[in-house]
């Protein structure tokens, strides 16, 4: 289950309003990128992506954390019964669906993390999974970035940036062109998108 469109965007600016920044507008991106590539995807619901790629980062809304806001958007969506939303939270940061591969610090308490790592055992990706993390690696906090660009920028601000998960964004920047058959940077508009005046600083 997920929310509205309306919803969504109303629980994202009422997380903002508890813990500003980028993060918001870089969902933004995310949620404008998702919806475009999965307009080109037969078989794929353009508004769930737009909804699912705008509350992947809902979690932040509690606070300044790493891996922590993983369980912590997780946790927050099942308790409002948005399970589909919630998995979102949970596999967006781990392409591989191995928490070694986090990028950040591992700020949670044990019991956090189990909750993490339990639910990624019982996960299945599915082309939503993948198209959310596609998006998260393209979608900087001003406008849709190349995506490599966008993960020398994370691999600058957090010191390192595995091989595997570099390798695996890559793999599906290729997985959706192919299913779309056009190339990404064109379906999400990279050189021309904007966000909405309300939402530039």
């Amino acid at each position: 289950m997920i929310p509205t469109r309306q919803e969504a965007e109303r629980l994202l600016r009422e997380a903002e309003s508890c813990n500003p920044g980028p993060w918001g507008n870089h969902s933004r991106v995310a949620a404008h990128c998702a919806e475009k590539i999965a307009e080109a995807c037969e078989g794929m619901d353009a508004e769930k992506a737009y909804i699912l790629g705008l509350l992947h980062d809902i979690g932040r809304k509690f606070g300044v954390r790493h891996l922590g806001h993983v369980s912590d958007g997780y946790s927050y969506m099942m308790s409002l019964g948005y399970d589909e939303a919630a998995r979102i939270c949970l596999t967006h940061s781990f392409n591989n669906m191995a928490t070694e591969e986090y990028i950040g610090r591992f700020d949670t308490t044990d019991e956090e993390l189990e909750l993490i790592q339990s639910e990624l055992r019982k996960a299945v990706p599915d082309d939503y999974d993948r198209l959310i993390q596609l998006c998260d690696a393209l979608a900087g906090s001003e406008g849709v970035m190349n995506i490599e660009d966008r993960m020398n920028d994370v691999k600058r601000r957090y010191g390192s940036f595995p091989q595997s998960k570099w390798d695996s964004n890559l793999r599906l920047k290729a997985y959706f062109e192919e299913k779309a058959r056009k190339c990404v940077y064109d379906l999400v508009e990279k050189d021309t998108f904007a966000l909405p005046e309300e939402n530039r600083d």
